[in-house]
């Protein structure tokens, strides 16, 4: 069965606001085992909206529409579809009472434009909003079944998954089935390199890449003869992109990497604390957006000014005199500094020249060091990572989690993914060597990573 996804709003079109509602509802349909043929976007102009309607209709079994459902003059969803199926509008008492109740608790009254939200086209089966106002609907039209929900995505998703999924899941062809694997350290060239043979070697299966710096996403999709074949067939391929991606892949679908790196020092009872400098708090804005981060990370100290590095860490001013704030010596320092204050197992620490400005020949900017103070010692590696300012502190916020994942783990800090862009590693702890990085691109070649994914 085929499904089509129609997004109603100017505002859209105008290139105002990111279509985020149209890639979920694809996805979301593609798991239902519908093949998604269209995604079409309209202003909100009836006469647009009633000619997608009619056209995507004719040739698809399901098509879900977002958008113009709402209080104002510009939401005409409603209006055009019940003159696109010839019938008239009609209120439904039950969604007006929801919705006079709703503006009744925040003290406003339910009048004028904002009644609207409680008509729709005669005969339409009602979509309730279980997290907002207005009500979504539905209507069939020469076979196919329409719905409509509002464009909040919060809203949208909730009535998608209680309204429209029991309603059209038997109509999806459970002959597919898709897994999602997501990568750090790797360039998409890379990837696609490694991968080139998988889909020649399981058949019906088919892979895709998303970049989301730094990560990327390679979804496995199988098609077979039955759900359950296309699933055994799916999750054989993965494994094979995982032996052939290595350490590069961390998880799937809803595994976040700071989710990853959390689990891997719960489940060796490790304690963690990070000093950062050029990263602005990023690394511990990431491990605390993971519920339940306090049972391993103590301590997040941002430590911008070489003052804050000495008053804080307890990093010597003789230290950042002789060496400045971006060297080894000033990594390893806060390392052990945070290490100290917090009392934890291990510590990251991150400095560097995130840019525009500040870069010098030899501190050129990109040039980031890291510090790991463990058990075993203090190891610092420096890194020479690629791109704008926004670029270079996030992808140096991945390495430094990436690394508190290696020594969490015991492995070489110098090792696995982040070693792309891994330049040198000097320390006194296990791994540490006073030599170039363990990595394929250990000379800081910038095919290591940065410039691609």
């Amino acid at each position: 069965m085929t499904a089509a996804v129609l997004s109603i709003g100017t505002e859209l079109t105008r290139g105002e606001l990111v279509n985020s509602n149209a890639a979920w509802l694809g996805e979301q349909l593609t798991a239902l085992g519908f093949e998604v043929r269209e995604h079409v976007s309209v202003g909100d102009d009836a006469e647009q909206i009633g000619a997608a309607l009619r056209r995507l209709c004719e040739g698809n079994a399901v098509v879900v529409a977002t958008g113009g459902l709402g209080p104002t003059s510009d939401d005409l969803t409603a209006e055009a579809v019940a003159r696109c199926i010839g019938v008239a509008l009609s209120r439904d008492d039950a969604s007006y009472e929801h919705i006079r109740r709703l503006y009744a608790s925040r003290g406003r009254e339910l009048a004028g434009l904002s009644e609207k939200m409680a008509d729709f086209p005669e005969g339409a089966t009602i979509v309730a909003n279980p997290v907002g106002t207005a009500p979504g609907f539905g209507v069939e039209k020469a076979g196919c079944r329409a719905f409509f929900l509002p464009g909040v995505p919060a809203e949208m998703q909730a009535m998608f998954r209680e309204g429209v999924v029991p309603a059209v899941a038997s109509l999806g062809q459970r002959d597919s089935h898709q897994v999602h694997l997501r990568l750090f350290g790797l360039p998409e060239s890379q990837v696609g390199e490694r991968l080139r043979d998988v889909e020649g070697q399981y058949e019906g299966v088919t892979l895709g890449y998303r970049a989301h710096f730094p990560e990327i996403e390679v979804k496995v999709h199988a098609r077979a003869a039955s759900g359950a074949e296309a699933e055994a067939q799916a999750r054989k391929a993965a494994d094979a992109v995982r032996a052939l991606l290595g350490e590069a892949v961390f998880g799937d679908r809803d595994d976040s990497f700071a989710s990853v790196v959390g689990q891997a020092l719960r489940d060796r009872k490790k304690t963690l604390a990070v000093a950062e400098s050029c990263t602005g708090g990023l690394v511990g804005a990431m491990l605390t957006d993971v519920p339940g981060s306090s049972d391993y990370l103590l301590l997040d100290a941002v430590t911008y000014a070489n003052s804050a590095k000495t008053k804080v860490l307890g990093v010597g001013q003789d230290v950042l005199r002789a060496y400045g704030a971006v060297s080894s010596e000033t990594a390893g320092a806060m390392a052990e500094g945070a290490r100290r204050v917090a009392g934890s197992d291990l510590a990251v620490a991150i400095t560097g020249v995130a840019g525009p400005g500040g870069g010098t020949d030899d501190k050129p900017v990109g040039t980031v060091w890291f510090g790991v103070a463990s058990d075993a010692g203090t190891v610092t590696l420096r890194h020479h990572l690629h791109g704008d300012r926004a670029r270079i502190r996030q992808r140096a916020a991945y390495v430094a989690l990436d690394l508190a994942r290696r020594v969490a783990a015991g492995l070489d800090p110098a090792g696995g993914p982040a070693a792309a862009t891994c330049q040198e590693v000097r320390g006194n702890g296990a791994h540490g060597n006073g030599a170039h990085c363990n990595g394929a691109h250990g000379n800081g070649d910038p095919a290591g990573g940065d410039s691609e994914g």
